[in-house]
């Protein structure tokens, strides 16, 4: 058979960056002519396919119904975690189930699967994997994780995607985005009472002054002043009407990002506690491995990713003592993700049971 050779670079640096318009398996891009599959060399056939499943197409109707989930850096994880047959696997942030289902598709071990979200709208959509035998956990990972250590489980691999989700971004009744009108939510948990709403409404001047200034890194100036525009303009209910607020207030300054980026991930962070739990999550994941056993962690912000780069860098110091091995000092970053723009920021970091 007369194969046509085409590298991601020859056709465009993203061969792999497909839009949604690519159906009835024909390639698309935006900068590029369409390629059809079956003309494409076994190696570059093989990652055109790797890349539909990270980024599938989607017809319209589906698009409109349901917001689309693609796993961030799924490659990267699966060859540096190396999921093999019949190997238990841990995912403490399953999601919607982009990471879950590739690893248990190499591991073929459903039955020696654990599936964690505290998301109700996540774990509802992993019935398919539930009925093959993997466990659903309906709790926030470290509550998940005590609870798997009291029973003694390990784990050959685990995997904890610490962003949130795109279909969580997606729907303005969540609140996590301004790009859509919703209220003042941000739970990852519906079950937990307070909202980024509560935060906005009540906490003083200082009190968010603080917030913004230390999980949204904003300068301690710039925080103060939208903490006292917050304060000013109460009551404030939707993401709109807080990020214009926030823009009117400090302007964009030549920043690329919109000015009330920072602002949102802090409410997030503190709507959530997500830095206390990826603190009181590290200690516990070498309880969890099996011997040899792979552990991997994205981050998406620097907050985080200093947990997690601090606590590897004590193992890496802790010479005989350690319990992990970290066979990369440097992260992977999400910059090497084509498939997805939203893993831009992410970073990949992994270690080895003793």
């Amino acid at each position: 058979m007369l194969y046509v050779v085409v590298s991601a670079a020859a056709i465009c640096r993203d061969l792999l960056l497909f839009t949604r318009q690519a159906t009835q398996g024909r390639l698309g891009c935006n900068r590029c002519t369409e390629i059809n599959l079956e003309n494409l060399a076994p190696d570059c056939y093989n990652k055109a396919m790797m890349s539909i499943k990270e980024h599938p197409p989607q017809s319209e109707a589906l698009q409109a119904s349901e917001p689309i989930h693609v796993p961030v850096l799924l490659e990267v994880t699966l060859d540096r975690l190396r999921p093999a047959r019949g190997e238990s696997y841990l995912d403490l942030t399953a999601g919607y189930g982009g990471h879950a289902r590739e690893f248990l598709t190499r591991t073929d071990n459903y039955l020696g699967a654990v599936l964690v979200d505290r998301d109700d709208n996540a774990i509802s959509t992993l019935g398919d994997l539930a009925e093959k035998g993997a466990l659903l956990i309906h709790k926030d990972f470290v509550s998940a994780a005590q609870d798997l250590v009291k029973q003694g489980r390990t784990f050959d691999v685990i995997l904890a995607d610490l962003g949130v989700s795109s279909p969580q971004l997606d729907r303005a009744e969540r609140g996590f985005s301004f790009r859509f009108d919703g209220p003042l939510d941000m739970r990852m948990d519906n079950r937990t009472e307070i909202t980024a709403a509560d935060i906005v409404n009540s906490y003083s001047v200082d009190e968010l002054t603080r917030l913004i200034a230390r999980y949204g890194e904003e300068s301690p100036g710039r925080a103060r002043r939208i903490a006292q525009a917050i304060v000013s303009a109460r009551p404030i209910r939707g993401t709109t009407e807080l990020a214009d607020l926030i823009k009117h207030t400090v302007g964009r300054g030549g920043m690329k990002h919109h000015p009330a980026t920072r602002t949102f991930q802090a409410l997030r962070i503190e709507v959530n506690h997500e830095l206390r739990l990826v603190e009181e999550l590290l200690p516990l994941l070498p309880r969890l491995l099996t011997r040899g056993g792979r552990v991997g962690i994205i981050s998406f912000h620097s907050l985080e990713d200093r947990l997690v780069k601090r606590y590897f860098w004590e193992q890496a110091a802790a010479g005989y003592e350690a319990e992990l091995i970290i066979p990369e000092k440097k992260p992977v970053s999400g910059t090497e993700d084509v498939h997805n723009p939203r893993s831009r920021s992410a970073q990949f970091r992994y270690a080895v049971k003793k």
